[in-house]
């Protein structure tokens, strides 16, 4: 309780979650970084079927609905619709496996 032993705060109110409020400017480049190896596995695999005389009905929808990175606003880069936020956008790095999972796509007005 008193003295040099006393409880921090992180040991006595539970986990302490140190996500920041922003992305720093290194973690918007390297979004963006992902973004554009994104766009090119896609093209080099549509180019591919081409060649081949082949395509995926995937790859064709793929590339009808989703935007590539030159394409996106920032707003739709950085941030994710999330009914629960107080303005319905929540910043791309606090959703889990921010990095791994595609969020190109918001509803409309969003």
């Amino acid at each position: 309780m008193f003295g040099p032993f006393r409880a921090t705060s992180p040991l006595s109110g539970g986990l302490l979650w140190k996500i920041p409020f922003r992305l720093s400017p290194h973690q918007k480049a390297r979004q963006r970084k992902r973004l554009r190896c994104v766009d090119n596995v896609i093209a080099v695999v549509d180019t591919a079927l081409k060649k081949q005389g082949s395509s995926l009905k995937e790859m064709e929808r793929w590339k009808t609905e989703m935007p590539r990175e030159e394409e996106m606003r920032p707003k739709d880069k950085y941030t994710v619709f999330d009914r629960k936020e107080k303005r319905y956008r929540k910043g791309i790095h606090k959703i889990p496996k921010w990095t791994r999972v595609s969020q190109r796509l918001n509803p409309p007005g969003f």
